[in-house]
């Protein structure tokens, strides 16, 4: 028989409304994990039921615990065994909530959901009370998973780094503060991205962005081809320290929007035209060339702009010694701001967090969700790996 054979659709007539088919899964649900706690049972003793028992140890009827699953919540019988030394796999003891339950709160908390509102949540869909607290314990043990994901080993080389930040406002010392999440995602020599750890400080700082790249070191990371980061004073200096031959690339978008910031509202559009001439030059000299003519043209209005083109210029113009399809993906820290984009989409509902571990899981758990899809490596890798190997053949093995 085919397994979605399972259920004739004559058998399935026989329920006339989803309150009876909810109620028959459960019931199939609660067979099925006794089956599996007497099928447990028989593997800790060594002998089936009803077979020798002779052994040291046998078994001694049955205790009774209530399970809550996505069905309800139902009474199960638990086999015992004279020793006390079963320990059931599938139903833990001290448990009494589904694995399934408690991913779907995971879930909903890692899209945004408030403890309170998960809580009223489950009781529409389950039909049954779980507390605040029952809810934050579940919760609590992502904060161990946010420990062992922070310090797992990572790649020895990464062809591309991109850096950024995220502000939340947390509690502190009754007190509602700017704090800011650093992220870094980086791309591996498969060419899949890869987030490579988040970490929490206060308002975004070269200092901490030092600590965060000797993190990544002390992980296993060797080597980084390229950073790409904003423009925050001090950042490039920082990168040098710890990674001395990594190319530096200053995000364009975020340059672009700086240098606008010294522009009248009425001239950013043609201003910003202007500037396109800049970053779509083929090459370095036809990028100064294209400067010096949006200094001619707008330097007596707004000098400030053109000052932070020319201050900055090294590690603006980095991508121009690279291909064209490399390029495109190191101009811009587009990858890590569409990031930012969902964990923003998945915590906007909360508007402060009481703790700096609460937006720590929080986040670690946006990041997750939001990275789900990261399974195939970006377009064209293949020959943007080629580009690399030719540029880098002395730093780049595989």
């Amino acid at each position: 028989m085919k397994k979605e054979d399972a259920f004739s659709e004559e058998f399935l007539k026989q329920f006339k409304t989803g309150e009876e088919l909810y109620a028959f899964l459960g019931q199939l649900q609660k067979r099925g994990v006794e089956a599996i706690l007497e099928g447990e049972m028989d593997n800790h003793l060594g002998y089936e039921k009803h077979g020798d028992s002779s052994g040291e140890n046998a078994r001694n009827g049955h205790g009774r615990k209530k399970l809550r699953n996505q069905y309800g919540e139902t009474e199960i019988q638990v086999p015992r065994d004279r020793k006390s030394s079963f320990e059931p796999m599938l139903v833990p003891k001290r448990k009494n909530i589904a694995d399934g339950v408690e991913t779907i709160i995971i879930s909903l908390y890692a899209k945004g959901m408030s403890v309170s509102d998960i809580e009223e949540q489950i009781k529409d869909l389950y039909n049954f009370d779980i507390s605040t607290s029952a809810i934050s314990r579940i919760t609590e043990r992502v904060a161990q998973d946010v420990t062992i994901w922070q310090n797992r080993p990572l790649e020895s080389v990464y062809c591309i780094v991109w850096m950024d930040g995220i502000v939340f406002k947390v509690r502190e010392n009754s007190k509602v503060i700017d704090k800011t999440i650093y992220l870094a995602v980086g791309l591996r020599t498969d060419g899949k991205k890869e987030v490579l750890g988040l970490w929490l400080g206060r308002n975004e700082s070269a200092s901490f962005w030092l600590s965060v790249l000797t993190d990544l070191k002390a992980r296993g990371v060797e080597d980084i081809l390229v950073t790409a980061t904003d423009n925050l004073k001090g950042f490039t200096e920082a990168i040098r320290s710890v990674f001395p031959m990594s190319t530096k690339q200053i995000c364009i978008v975020h340059q672009i929007r700086n240098a606008c910031r010294f522009v009248v509202w009425k001239d950013r559009k043609p201003f910003t035209a202007d500037m396109k001439g800049i970053y779509t030059a083929p090459n370095r000299d036809a990028a100064r060339i294209a400067l010096d003519q949006l200094e001619a043209k707008w330097g007596q209005k707004y000098g400030y702009a053109i000052k932070s083109w020319r201050e900055n210029w090294e590690e603006l113009t980095a991508f121009l010694d690279f291909p064209l399809e490399i390029r495109r993906i190191i101009y811009t820290t587009n990858i890590i701001e569409n990031l930012n984009g969902k964990v923003r989409k998945y915590t906007k509902n909360k508007l402060s967090y009481p703790t700096d571990e609460a937006v720590l899981k929080s986040v670690f758990l946006a990041v997750i969700e939001a990275t789900k899809k990261w399974t195939m490596p970006i377009r064209d890798w293949g020959m943007i790996l080629n580009q690399f190997m030719i540029m880098f053949e002395n730093r780049l093995k595989l």
